[in-house]
């Protein structure tokens, strides 16, 4: 079993566990209280490049990231530092995430916040926006076609914002035809936890130039940016390089201005 495949098995064992306890009809309750915060308003108009910050405190592939993980605390020194989103893990197993670290970011910014984990089910939509949620992730690898498109199609009455993230052709027809979700283009490929920019690089020639899209992982500086940029990316979502550094939110000032 491929590392995704595994992570999606733990993901819908929990969700069942999770109704157990706190009926759909309680976070439904919750999300309404939700004001939301479009992603997709400022990768549109947002002075670039447009970065959207990660919080994690482990992955997979890069095994313990911070020992002393504050995710609010660097959640604001991105805000500061001029991102235009946040994006929170919240998977507990192999990321070390919570809902609890997302509530807690949301306190403390007011940008969009992407609730990035392994969404296989409806609960976890709501999950999302009772959390405080603007945006979700539909990892393609991870689901039936007609599976992502349910989830997308029920994000969207939740007022939910999706990434549908890719990391082959096959998977771009998929998040093309959500057609108003912005694609993400993922340069690590979650099966072998290998990454490398060229899938950047090759798939968004086969994006058309009015759809939304972000370029994740594998992206470490300045000139990583630039290149995707003039390659057509309207976006990018940063993590792990920020996360090394001692500040954060210093380090990702420094790569906005050219520094880093």
């Amino acid at each position: 079993m491929n590392v995704l495949a595994k992570i999606v098995k733990e993901r819908q064992v929990a969700v069942r566990s999770a109704k157990a306890v706190l009926p759909l009809s309680d976070l439904l309750w919750q999300a309404e209280r939700r004001v939301h915060h479009s992603l997709a308003d400022r990768l549109r108009d947002a002075t670039a490049p447009r970065i959207v910050a990660e919080v994690k405190k482990a992955s997979p592939s890069a095994g313990l990231l911070r020992e002393a993980y504050a995710p609010a605390r660097i959640a604001a020194a991105y805000e500061r530092a001029g991102a235009i989103g946040v994006s929170v893990l919240t998977e507990p197993t192999h990321f070390l995430g919570s809902g609890a670290d997302l509530r807690a970011v949301r306190k403390a910014v007011g940008l969009p916040i992407l609730r990035k984990d392994f969404i296989c089910d409806p609960y976890q939509l709501a999950e999302a926006a009772a959390w405080g949620a603007d945006v979700i992730l539909l990892i393609a690898a991870a689901l039936e076609w007609h599976q992502c498109e349910v989830l997308y199609e029920e994000s969207r009455e939740l007022g939910l914002e999706v990434i549908v993230e890719v990391h082959t052709r096959e998977e771009l027809e998929l998040a093309l035809s959500c057609r108003g979700a912005i694609v993400g283009v993922n340069s690590r490929d979650l099966k072998t936890l290998k990454t490398d920019l060229k899938t950047a690089r090759n798939l968004v020639a086969a994006i058309p130039e009015d759809r939304l899209c972000i370029a994740e992982s594998g992206i470490r500086t300045r000139e990583d940016i630039t290149g995707l940029q003039k390659a057509g990316y309207d976006g990018f979502l940063i993590g792990e390089s920020l996360l090394r550094k001692r500040s954060p939110g210093r380090a990702l000032r420094d790569m906005i201005r050219g520094e880093g």
